[in-house]
This record gives C-alpha cells, structure tokens and sequence, in this order.
C-alpha cells in the first residue's frame, strides 16, 4: 500500500520483505531514503542500521512501528535513524518526514526537489470539470494562486480541499519551494507548538534530537493547514503570533527564526459560527481569511462525474500496471444519480473499488449497484433492490 500510495506522489520506489534482500538492494542500487518496519521476518530494522553503519551507507531510514515498540524505535534513533513513525501512518506525517529527512541530507536530493515530486500530483486535480461550478472554482483558484495572500478554502468532506491547495502552491510564485501539509486534526495539543515551530534536542521528555517545523520546512513556500478548525485555543493563539510577526520559536530555544511562507487553510466547519460559540479566535479567522475559496459539492457538478470517473479508473490502471477500464452508458448515468454524501472521495473509492472487484474490461450500473454502500438503515433494509435506471429523487428517497 505504501508503494503504490508513494508512487502516485511521483516517488520511484523499491519494496524488499526482509532485512537480507534490502542488503543487496542497497549495495545495487542507488537509495535516497529507507523507510523500514521495525519487526520483519529475518531480522530487525535495526539489525539494517548496524549493518549500514558498518558498511558506511548513510543513507536517511525512518522506522515504522506500532505505539508498543516506541522504545526500540528511540534505540533505532540512537543507531542512527532519522526519524520514526508510528503505525498507523499518517499520510501527510509521512510525507513532511520524508521531506525534512532528504532536505538534511546533502547527497540527496533537495527539499524542493522532493516537494515537486510530491505536487506532479496536483496534475490530476479535481477541479478540472466541464460543469459551471468546476470552470468557475478553476478561474478563480488562477486569480488567487499568483498573490501572497492567505487563503481560506471551505468545503464539505471529500471535496479536493488538499488537491486545491495543492493547486494553488502549484499556481504560484512560489512553486519551485516546499508544500508542506499540516493535519491540525490529528495533532495532540500538547506536541502542536512542536509541529509547528520544531524543538530543539533536550526540551522535553523525548526529545532526543532537533526536529524541524512545519513553518521553517515550509520557508519559501506554501503551508497548508487542514481542518484548522481542530485547533485548540491555546494552539491559536501560538499560530497567530506566529503569522503576524512571521518569525517563530523552537520549543526549548532562545533564537527566533524569521520565516516567510504562504498561508492556505481549510475547514468543513462555519468558522463563524465556532467564533459565536467561543471556540474559535476571531482575529486569526481574520488573519487567514483574506479570500475564501468554497469548493462546490459533488451535487453541484454532476455533468463532471463521468470525467472523474475516468479519470480515477486511469489513475488505477496507471498506478497499479493494470489493463484500462471502461464504463457503459448505464454505468455512467448510474453514477450521475446518487447522492454521494462523501463527494468526491466516495466516487473514487466506488470506482476503484468496483475495478478491483469486478475484473472486467467494461463495468456496467450492475457492477457499481453491487459494490454501493447505503448509508443508514433504510438503505439496508432495501438490499437486493438495485438503483439502476432511477432517477436521483428515487434514490434519494431509498437511501
């Protein structure tokens, strides 16, 4: 999975099952980072970094583990490893660890140079379209995309606020420097200023060597700021002092750093509404705020669904070194009808997952009916009956 999910990020990868093969993989090949499990079938990773250390490879290795091998993983750490990350991977963790790993490394390649593999996905966004909603959302992103100004993107769950931040960085003056890509929802309390800002080795219980922030791995370039509404107060308060005086403070440290990033957040709350209620500041909803981008849900942009259906069943070909696939007209105008509460995301994953499933060359609305997931009890209660051929109010009314 973290092969084919790398590989669409534009990182050629290599994948080995035990410590003996990753040995002769290293010595044949030319490796610029090394993510290794912890626990494999003949050895473990950190039988890899002793032999790496005796062979003199310095090659950056982050170790993936489960939250009961923390303590090996800081031992791994000791020998030598960059980084750890615990199972399971976060994406986007992921991706700003391997971007901070070959940016500290000086026979790799560079951050921006891995920032660009990273964003050659933004080629496939989700916003081109044919329908009003997507022209009108791709003329706009081009007007915001050449300025500095933070930008606010606001949709509902599964519409391509990654892929649009994505865009705009890609739009920008600023596109040869770094996109980094900050999940505020999965970030504890109290590790946010670390996240954000970096500590410095000795700050607290755990920090075992410096670590960079997103806003320094971010200087030049674009931060994104996902579900920004997931911020506690107190974390606010940090960022906002940051963005107004665009210099920041490692835990642990005395010295600011001055940086200069671009701002683009996104949320699927009312912002204003979180204001009303206490929960949110209104002078950092004003900081990032100064132009709203609202993503359209996929109700709204119904004539693109036969092209994103597309282009997803390309991708998966693509990806996975599959046969292309393709849909009959029954299938097309069954997709056209549902509901699709999870937007965008629901039809990719319908789509690929009926691919996967199937195996057939042309997929027709039985094939989708049979892989559609109802989303609450009327639904399951009309199992067996299939959508195919009824209008969306019909379907509306069944699920």
């Amino acid at each position: 999975m973290l092969k084919t999910w790398l590989g669409k990020k534009g990182f050629e990868v290599s994948s080995v099952s035990t410590i003996a093969r990753a040995r002769k993989h290293i010595e044949s090949q030319t490796v610029d980072l090394i993510l290794s499990d912890l626990r494999l079938p003949d050895h473990e990773g950190i039988d890899l970094l002793k032999w790496m250390n005796e062979q003199g490879k310095a090659i950056p290795l982050i170790i993936m583990t489960g939250y009961a091998d923390i303590q090996s993983a800081v031992l791994a750490m000791k020998l030598g490893a960059r980084d750890y990350i615990a199972k399971p991977v976060n994406p986007g963790e992921l991706l700003k660890k391997i971007s901070e790993a070959l940016q500290d490394s000086p026979s790799q390649v560079s951050s921006s140079q891995a920032t660009s593999k990273v964003t050659n996905e933004g080629q496939h966004s989700y916003l081109e379209g044919e329908s009003d909603a997507a022209k009108q959302l791709y003329n706009y992103v081009g007007l915001v995309a050449p300025t500095n100004m933070s930008v606010l993107i606001n949709g509902s769950s599964g519409t391509g606020k990654e892929y649009v931040a994505h865009r705009i960085h890609q739009l920008s003056k600023r596109n040869n420097k770094p996109f980094i890509a900050v999940d505020c929802g999965s970030i504890p309390k109290e590790l946010a200023a670390s996240e954000f800002f970096g500590h410095v080795k000795g700050s607290f219980t755990g920090a075992l060597t410096d670590k960079t922030g997103a806003f320094v791995a971010a200087n030049g370039g674009t931060i994104f700021l996902d579900e920004i509404g997931n911020l506690s107060y107190e974390v606010q308060i940090q960022l906002l002092r940051a963005l107004q005086e665009r210099k920041i403070r490692p835990v642990g440290s005395t010295q600011e750093i001055s940086v200069d990033i671009r701002l683009v957040s996104a949320t699927n709350e009312n912002l204003e509404q979180a204001i009303e209620k206490g929960t949110f500041r209104e002078d950092l909803f004003y900081r990032i705020n100064l132009i709203t981008v609202k993503l359209p849900s996929l109700r709204e942009r119904r004539e693109d669904i036969p092209l994103l259906a597309r282009h997803f069943a390309d991708r998966q070909a693509e990806v996975n070194g599959l046969p292309r696939t393709d849909f009959s007209a029954d299938a097309l105008n069954f997709l056209s009808r549902l509901p699709y509460p999870g937007n965008i995301r629901e039809l990719k994953n319908l789509v690929e997952r009926t691919i996967l499933v199937s195996g057939k060359p042309v997929l027709d609305a039985t094939d989708f009916d049979a892989q559609y997931l109802r989303h609450d009890e009327p639904a399951k209660a009309a199992e067996g009956t299939s959508f195919a051929g009824m209008t969306l109010d019909e379907i509306e009314r069944q699920t």
